[in-house]
Parts: structure tokens; C-alpha cells; sequence
């Protein structure tokens, strides 16, 4: 009888220890059990010792799960900017490629004006004979909100909704054609550069910038005619290593954010090579020529 009282006291003290340590208590329970169901007889500090094997892999699962949920949050604070951003561009693509490219576009304007100032130099002849006469004031710097201005807008309306068609085309001929590999980067590459979009967009570029600034059609056209080919060669030195790079291991999603980012060196290239002197130099000599034409009409006509 006092054999039978303990044992049930035993069980009933295990039991309290379930009620009380949750899982572990539950485990426990079932391991005193299937002892007793198997007609092994266990002691109470053999119960401890398999209670504590048993539990101790769920312990350690759940610390590495808080772990992780750390990690995971300290990413996620640290990348919270790529993550707002990647949410608005699986939402609304265009309209954040939109935004971005204008921001971006504004950004190398900004780069353009500035680089040519104060680490090239932009003095015109006139400049360089004041200098030589001894008049070797400097000269202000005038920064071009209107020229920044368009630069926005192009980048805005134009070229990002046109770059992001462009991008999603090249993408449709790579997987229709089959390609893969390095075969993927160099066909883009080459349909980009030399076939069609490198053509048109800097046409593009070029007209839509003369229109915004009030030339007429037929200037546009003569303005195109005059830089085009000297803007391919140059896009080719400096885009085709950039974009095969580009291709081969960017996604999709991101390629025209490269191109914008990586446009911040070009424009600024562009207004080394081409400087801002040069074009008002053009101008100015357009009209001259425009001047002498109208003198040898009126000329032409009072001999008549």
C-alpha cells in the first residue's frame, strides 16, 4: 500500500511539473510513460536527464530562430531604402523610373555645369584675349536653372518611359532568340550601340533639347547633323564597356538605374569634350552667316 501511495505521489509530482514547465513538463509526461507502459523502471533523475536531451535541440532552435529574427531586422533597418524602393518599382515601374531618371538627369546637368567651370576652365576667345591684354578678371560663374530645368523634363517625359520600353524590348529578343550565356550581354550590347537605340536616343537628346530651348524644326535637324556622329563615337568608347557590364549582371529591373548613375560621369565627359563656349561659339557664328546672307539678298536686290 505505502509502495503503491508513492508510486502515485511520484506521478502526481511529475504531472505538477508538467502543469507548470509547459512543453518541457508535456515531454517529460509522455517520457515517464512510455517507461512505465514498457515496464522499465526509471528513477527521478533518469526522468531529468532524458527530459533534458530532449529538450535541449528545441532550446537551441529557438534561440538560432531569434537569431535570424535579429538578423533579419537589423537588415532590414539597414537596407530599408532598397526595400521602400524595390516595393515602388514592383508597383509602379515607369512612374519610379520616371522620378528617378528625372533626379538623376537634373544631378548630371548640375555635374556638367559645374566641371567644365572649375576644373577644365570654359573661357571663350574672348576670355583669352582679355587675358592677353592684361584684363584677367575673372569670370563669374552664372549657374543655368532653364538648362537644368530641361534636363529634368527630358529625363521625366522622354527618356525614362522610352529607356524603360527599351530595356523590356531588348529582354523580349534575348529570350525569343534564344540566347544565354555571354551570348546575352554582347547581343544586347551590339542591337543597342549599333543598330537602333543608341541612333535614336541620342537624336532624340540632341532635337528635343534645341526644341525646348526655341529652334525651329529645320535647326533641330542642322544641330543633329552637326553632332551626331561625334556623339556615337564617343558613346561608343565609353557606353559599350559600361553596358556589357551592364547586361551581363544587372537585372532588368536596374538597368536603366545604371545608366542613369553612370550618365552622371558621361554628361560630365560631354561638357569637357564639348564645352558649353563651343555651342554659344556655333551659334554665333550661325548667325554671322545668317547676317552676311541677308546683306548679299538686299545687296543682290538694290542692283537689281
Amino acid at each position: 500500500s505505502a509502495s503503491l501511495f508513492g508510486g502515485a505521489g511520484a506521478v502526481l509530482a511529475i504531472g505538477g511539473a508538467a502543469s507548470t514547465a509547459g512543453e518541457r513538463g508535456r515531454m517529460s509526461h509522455a517520457v515517464t510513460a512510455r517507461a512505465y507502459s514498457s515496464g522499465i523502471s526509471i528513477g527521478q533523475k533518469n526522468v531529468s536527464q532524458l527530459e533534458s536531451a530532449m529538450t535541449r535541440p528545441i532550446v537551441g532552435q529557438a534561440s538560432r530562430c531569434k537569431s535570424t529574427a535579429a538578423t533579419a531586422n537589423a537588415a532590414g533597418t539597414k537596407k530599408g531604402f532598397v526595400a521602400w524602393y524595390e516595393s515602388h518599382l514592383d508597383s509602379s515601374p515607369v512612374r519610379t523610373k520616371m522620378i528617378t531618371g528625372s533626379l538623376l538627369w537634373g544631378l548630371g546637368d548640375f555635374v556638367a555645369q559645374l566641371v567644365p567651370h572649375f576644373f577644365f576652365g570654359d573661357e571663350d576667345e574672348s576670355d583669352k584675349k582679355d587675358n592677353a591684354n592684361g584684363n584677367s578678371a575673372a569670370k563669374p560663374f552664372v549657374y543655368d536653372y532653364a538648362r537644368t530645368g530641361r534636363a529634368v523634363f527630358f529625363g521625366f517625359a522622354v527618356h525614362a518611359p522610352l529607356s524603360h520600353v527599351h530595356f523590356n524590348f531588348l529582354e523580349w529578343m534575348t529570350v525569343r532568340g534564344g540566347f544565354q550565356g555571354l551570348s546575352v550581354p554582347i547581343f544586347k550590347t551590339v542591337m543597342e550601340q549599333f543598330v537602333y537605340w543608341s541612333w535614336f536616343s541620342n537624336s532624340l537628346y540632341h532635337g528635343a533639347m534645341g526644341a525646348m530651348q526655341g529652334l525651329t524644326a529645320q535647326q533641330c535637324y542642322d544641330r543633329i547633323a552637326d553632332v551626331l556622329w561625334d556623339t556615337q563615337k564617343a558613346q561608343w568608347v565609353f557606353w559599350i564597356p559600361v553596358q556589357l557590364l551592364n547586361f551581363n549582371f544587372v537585372p532588368v529591373r536596374h538597368q536603366l538605374n545604371v545608366v542613369l548613375l553612370t550618365s552622371v560621369v558621361w554628361t560630365a565627359l560631354l561638357s569637357a569634350w564639348y564645352p558649353p563656349a563651343e555651342e554659344g561659339k556655333s551659334e554665333e557664328n550661325t548667325k554671322v552667316i545668317e547676317t552676311i546672307d541677308e546683306s548679299a539678298v538686299n545687296d543682290k536686290k538694290k542692283v537689281d
